[in-house]
């Protein structure tokens, strides 16, 4: 019997493809990367044309000893990672780890390549293999390597000029561009005051409508024709004793189409918008349903794959949405001709399928019970968005109404019903940072009709600035720019947030004295490097490596020489301390020397610009004469040694509970309470044992009446006493490879059951 070994990325997807496959068929997981540019100088040559030097992952070795085990019996290697470049990359690498030439390889060795773990997708694929395309690889090494030649040389001008461990990279730096910029838009923002005037009127028969002056004294008004209360007034007042007519009733309809099927990208953003996910539990969410999840038919991919830029649907899904929004709505809301799409993204590459499911026959509610929760929300998403995009158009009709008021003046009013929902009865697409248009039903109006004046509604309003990018929004912005791919959005995001040069509040993103310092740093000496048109013209080019039209080793050639020439100009001409130092016009209390403004750890301080002569002064930014305080927040706890209240304080770590009597009473705690496990204290015997997290975000199990008491455990505690020495508990411990069993943790003590997978 012959015998096909087949790599995939992922030991679930591995299971899920054996069984497709059969006995014939030995498939196993290269668990991702097997190698990579080493973190550290020197892992590309540029002295010898960017000849990069790659290193096997020790996480991986055990991986590819298993697959060179398994290859020694087998007749053919198949590679079937991911189907985008970086799964053929991966695929690559995988053939030099193994130590396999490709002009003489010891077994036969093909590249399969499917969009959907579905039995008939995995059978075609393994049918039609081909060879692996040298050009996807060689644009996956230059985006690599691009990024090791920003990350590695302009990162530590970053520890130099500003702080040791700061970061930048390629694609990152913009980013954070994008939302260093929208800050400075707020902070510049002046508010500006406008007035608009309501008028609530009704019929004869006290049916009622609500009307806006949208013309006085015979002139159109723009927003802000009304400055203030006293022009407001004065409009009030004119119109008090109006007669209200109507003058003119337009009706007209209007047709909705659905929005396309999912990219990476859309999927992120409607995700956050909601779901409240976040770009990387969207994409972590969706693996498994690609993947595959258990169902009565077994191991079943549920989606078609998660990292594509296209928003077509193949003939199978278009005929199979058909089949299920004629059963399950009826003929009427079913399309006689399949729509479809055009990517409007910049770069976007159309490669693959829209992300959909495999089968839409498989409804959210048929799904539910073997899907977690958020699989499931995620699902039912894809779903519905797939299956509303070929249903029919919605259809409302409009109805505008003009209404004078007396000579030169004029309100409108309108309104919006639906005559005849189509996909709207299923999915609308959610809208970023503005409300969609709240049009009411208007009741039946006629020209010439005279309409009673309830009351005038003049209402102020204040200009308000660009909100902060959301995940969603920021996303939607890097891919109209065309900056970056959708798969690498989601890292992108966490990067900013982990290397603190932003925040989320609220969702929102915010930058940190530091995100702005290297923003100003980055925008003001590297110009080039986070200029949008330059990053999207970048990744342009790397399309063109990746579609053979353009050779990868010129174009590296092309970013490094001036770039190299750059970062030596500027390591003359930058000075750390205009970067990390502002003068204010203050001067210390302490000595007389003026004050400046410095950026610390945690952020911008006050310092006295006398400090190495030994002036020692230092206060938060937020403290002194003329500079508003931040107002303390209460919480609802009181504090449990002096009985005062206690309030919410940002930390290293975090917010946290601190005494409001300090510095009389130092009591603090944490501002979440730690969940109670329900088991007594071994050791002080009073105390509960409660989750903890460390801080480094490891949970453990320890004693609430610490400092008193200082016993802890890093397993999760289990209910005893041990069978061999009677210590009162047993704590879990799970194994990747024993499976899960119990352990006692008293020292010296070897007591443990048997593990279980």
């Amino acid at each position: 019997m012959s015998q096909h070994l087949v790599i995939v990325e992922s030991p679930a997807k591995a299971k899920t493809i054996e069984k497709f496959l059969g006995p014939d068929y030995k498939v196993l997981a290269s668990y991702g990367h097997v190698r990579a540019l080493p973190s550290k100088q020197g892992s590309v040559d540029v002295e010898h044309d960017f000849e990069p030097r790659y290193a096997v992952l020790p996480e991986s070795k055990r991986h590819i000893d298993a697959i060179k085990k398994e290859l020694k019996a087998s007749d053919s290697l198949l590679l079937a990672t991911d189907p985008d470049r970086e799964g053929e990359a991966i695929s690559w690498h995988l053939l030099a780890a193994l130590g396999v030439k490709p002009e003489k390889p010891p077994v036969p060795v093909r590249r399969v390549v499917f969009h959907e773990i579905t039995k008939d997708a995995i059978v075609h694929a393994v049918e039609n293999p081909r060879d692996i395309s040298q050009d996807l690889v060689d644009a996956q090494q230059a985006r690599s390597i691009l990024d090791y030649l920003v990350g590695f040389n302009l990162s530590p001008f970053l520890w130099k000029k500003i702080r040791y461990g700061l970061s930048a990279g390629r694609v990152q730096s913009v980013a954070l561009r994008l939302i260093c910029e929208r800050e400075k838009e707020i902070q510049a923002f002046q508010s500006q005051e406008y007035w608009t005037i309501g008028a609530e009127l009704a019929k004869e028969g006290g049916q009622k409508c609500t009307a806006n002056l949208v013309e006085a004294e015979g002139k159109k008004l723009d927003k802000f024709d009304i400055p203030d209360q006293a022009a407001a007034d004065r409009l009030v007042k004119a119109l008090e004793n109006a007669t209200f007519t109507v003058d003119k009733v337009t009706k007209s309809e209007r047709k909705r189409t659905p929005a396309p099927p999912f990219t990476t990208s859309t999927l992120q953003q409607e995700a956050a918008r909601k779901l409240g996910f976040s770009a990387k539990k969207t994409m972590a969410t969706a693996q498994k349903l690609y993947e595959g999840v258990a169902i009565d038919e077994g191991l079943v991919g549920l989606i078609t794959y998660m990292r594509t830029d296209s928003v077509v649907l193949s003939n199978q899904a278009l005929q199979e949405a058909h089949q299920v929004i004629t059963s399950l709505y009826g003929p009427e809301y079913a399309l006689a001709k399949p729509r479809f799409y055009k990517n409007k993204a910049k770069n976007a590459q159309e490669a693959h399928e829209a992300v959909r499911p495999t089968s839409i026959a498989r409804t959210p509610a048929e799904l539910k019970k073997y899907l977690s929760s958020d699989q499931f929300k995620l699902y039912d998403l894809i779903w519905k968005r797939t299956v509303a995009c070929q249903m029919a158009e919605a259809l409302l009709d409009q109805t505008s109404v003009d209404i004078g008021a007396g000579k030169g003046y004029r309100f409108r009013a309108a309104g919006t019903v639906i005559r005849f929902p189509g996909f709207m009865k299923l999915y609308i697409e959610g809208v970023d940072d503005q409300a969609e248009e709240k049009e009411g039903t208007l009741p039946p109006l006629t020209e010439g009709e005279l309409l009673k004046l309830l009351k005038l509604l003049p209402e102020q309003h204040f200009t308000q600035p660009p909100p902060r990018y959301t995940e969603a929004s920021l996303v939607k912005t890097l891919e109209e720019y065309g900056i970056g791919r959708p798969s690498t959005y989601a890292s992108i995001m966490n990067t900013l947030l982990e290397r603190k040069y932003a925040r989320l509040d609220s969702k929102r993103f915010i930058p940190e004295d530091v995100g702005m310092v290297v923003n100003d740093l980055l925008t003001n000496h590297f110009t080039t490097y986070v200029d949008y048109n330059f990053t999207a013209t970048l990744e342009e080019e790397l399309d063109q490596v990746s579609r053979g039209e353009k050779r990868w080793k010129p174009l590296l050639r092309e970013f490094w020489e001036p770039f190299q020439g750059l970062l030596k100009q500027k390591e003359g001409e930058v000075s750390k301390a205009d970067l990390t130092t502002e003068a204010t016009d203050e001067a210390c209390p302490e000595c007389g020397k003026p004050l400046v403004v410095k950026l610390g750890k945690r952020g911008k301080f006050i310092a006295c610009s006398g400090y190495k002569e030994g002036c020692t002064y230092t206060r938060n930014i937020d403290q002194g004469e003329g500079r508003e305080q931040a107002e303390p927040v209460l919480s609802e706890e009181k504090c449990d040694k002096c009985g005062s209240p206690m309030l919410i304080k940002d930390g290293r770590f975090g917010k946290y509970l601190a005494c409001s009597a300090y510095p009389a009473c130092k009591n603090i705690q944490p501002l979440v309470k730690p969940k109670g496990t329900g088991h007594t204290c071994p050791e002080c015997k009073e105390g509960e044992l409660t989750e903890k997290k460390s801080r480094y975000g490891k949970m453990f199990y320890s004693c609430n009446r610490y400092p008193q008491c200082k016993f802890a455990l890093w397993d999760p505690p289990q209910p005893g006493p041990c069978p061999k020495c009677g210590f009162p508990l047993l704590v879990k411990k799970v194994y990747k490879r024993e499976g899960e069993f119990l352990k006692c943790p008293k020292e010296g003590c070897d007591y443990r059951t048997e593990g279980k997978k």
